[in-house]
């Protein structure tokens, strides 16, 4: 049996290869792929060969191939259709961290089924939905708390959504792109541009990947408030402006990374623990909202350097498989 797969070959260069694929064995599943999704804000720095030397390790995908920085195969959100092996999940509909790839084999333990009320099509949000829920398990929010969430790119709004839904949290998105109102207002949260962003938040969250946001998350935490860096910068250096108030207002700047669990929650919760309460949160169909666009398998290469290289209006972007086409 054999796959399709896309690979990074070199700076902003991919290309579809086969890939082998092995009879599932015992505790195995054969996976036919039925969509992806392309986080565009660690994929785009893979697709450019910004992955530092000292985080080759720590950026490693689950189930990736290759070596950074290049070739490698990349990507962590595959949904498709169990089709051989482990007989309890045989038909079913799972989600896996898998890179882009028609049909792949993984231990049965790595492919947690979907819940019923998520379609397939919106699971794709399903590891960026994981790294939301980190997040909140370390940021730690109170009723009634006043938020800011700095970035609404789709972890941003999955932020933003999650932290809106708890009782008496005042919560705001805030971007530079004021198309963005739109879907804060579908999130049920509200929307600022930085400039006129509320000040004195009890939380303030930043996922924007510049440097400016979170200049803008400092300025406007409260009096000691806590600022969560989500941001992954690569290998671009970032200048933190630890001056003027930050010391005054006794502010706390902590990062937030998917790679562990929470300390909040590590005792108690696997990863897949974690995964799983991600997918069972995407039953709420405001999510369809980040979604931005959709391509087939076969326009992967330059799928992904139009997505790299494009500015506002991308969030998630979906890629479809010849298995959903067909109904597999």
């Amino acid at each position: 049996m054999s796959a399709r797969a896309f690979w990074i070959e070199a700076p902003e260069t991919g290309a579809l290869r086969d890939a082998p694929l092995a009879v599932p064995g015992p505790g195995e599943v054969l996976v036919e792929t039925h969509f992806s999704g392309i986080s565009r804000g660690t994929e785009a720095l893979v697709w450019r060969g910004r992955v530092p030397e000292s985080q080759y390790a720590a950026m490693r995908a689950p189930f990736q191939s290759g070596e950074f920085p290049f070739p490698v195969k990349y990507g962590y959100a595959a949904v498709g259709q169990v089709t051989a092996g482990e007989a309890m999940l045989l038909g079913r509909l799972v989600f896996a961290l898998h890179p882009h790839q028609t049909a792949f084999v993984v231990p049965a333990a790595a492919a947690v089924p979907l819940p019923s009320g998520v379609p397939p099509q919106r699971a794709v949000l399903a590891a960026n939905m994981e790294t939301a829920v980190n997040a909140l398990w370390d940021a730690a929010p109170r009723i009634g708390d006043r938020i800011s969430v700095i970035g609404a790119g789709t972890v941003g709004c999955l932020v933003a959504r999650l932290a809106a839904a708890l009782p008496g949290t005042d919560v705001t998105l805030i971007d530079v792109d004021a198309t963005r109102a739109a879907i804060a207002d579908a999130l049920g949260c509200r929307f600022a541009s930085p400039g006129a962003a509320p000040e004195d938040q009890d939380i303030v969250i930043h996922a924007s990947g510049h440097p400016a946001g979170l200049e803008t998350a400092l300025r406007l935490a409260g009096m000691e408030a806590m600022v969560l860096e989500m941001s992954w910068y690569g290998n671009r250096p970032v200048t933190v402006p630890l001056g003027e108030a930050f010391h005054s207002r006794r502010l706390t700047l902590q990062s937030s990374q998917v790679g562990m669990v929470s300390p909040a929650r590590r005792a108690r919760r696997s990863h897949r623990d974690r995964l799983a309460t991600a997918l069972d949160l995407l039953r709420d169909p405001a999510y369809d909202r980040l979604i931005t666009g959709e391509s087939r398998f076969e326009e992967l290469p330059e799928t992904m350097a139009r997505l790299a290289a494009a500015g506002a209006g991308v969030l998630t972007h979906r890629i479809r498989y010849p298995a959903a086409e067909e109904g597999v």
